[in-house]
C-alpha cells in the first residue's frame, strides 16, 4: 500500500500526517509506504513550520520531512491520496487523471472520534490551538486508516 497526504504547501498538515501514520504503522507492526506533497511548490525542500514541528515534538513525534509539490507521477504511483480539506480535494480532482481519481479521500473520511469535522483545517496563520487540533484529527484519521489496512 501506498500513501500520499497533501496539503497547501506540505509545511505543515501533511508531513505530519504521514510522520503520525509512520509511527502507528511501526506500532502496529504494519507496513506501508507513506509520503507527502503540497499543491505548490512555494516551500520546496524546506522543513516543516518550526511550530508545527514543535507541537508534533511534544506528542513524541518527529518530523523530517522535506516539502515537494505533487507531480502527474504520484496519481499513479499512490493507492490513496489524501488530501486535508475542502480546497484541497477540489485541486487534486482537478489536477487527477481521470483514471485515478477514485484514489482520492479526505483525512476526515477516516475519523472516528472527530466523526464531526468537515476538514483538518490549516493551522498556519493561527495559534498553538490550532495546531494542536490538527495533531488530534490526524491521530484519529490514522488510526482510522489504520483500522481499514487490517481489515
Amino acid at each position: 500500500m501506498r500513501i500520499l497526504f497533501i496539503c497547501l504547501g506540505n509545511i505543515c498538515r501533511s508531513p505530519l500526517a504521514e510522520t503520525i501514520l509512520n509511527a502507528k504503522l511501526a506500532a502496529a507492526g504494519l507496513h506501508a509506504e507513506v509520503d507527502s506533497a503540497g499543491l505548490i511548490a512555494y516551500h520546496a525542500g524546506e522543513q516543516a513550520d518550526p511550530r508545527m514541528r514543535a507541537h508534533a515534538a511534544r506528542r513524541g513525534y518527529n518530523i523530517t520531512h522535506r516539502a515537494r509539490q505533487i507531480t502527474q507521477t504520484d496519481f499513479f504511483r499512490f493507492d490513496l491520496i489524501i488530501g486535508m480539506d475542502a480546497d484541497n480535494q477540489r485541486a487534486l480532482q482537478q489536477l487527477a487523471p481521470a483514471q485515478t481519481a477514485h484514489k482520492i479521500r479526505t483525512a476526515v473520511s477516516y475519523c472516528d472520534k472527530f466523526r464531526h469535522a468537515d476538514a483538518v483545517p490549516d493551522p498556519y496563520y493561527g495559534g498553538d490551538a490550532g495546531f494542536e487540533y490538527a495533531i488530534d484529527l490526524l491521530e484519529d484519521a490514522c488510526d482510522g486508516i489504520i483500522a481499514t489496512l487490517q481489515h
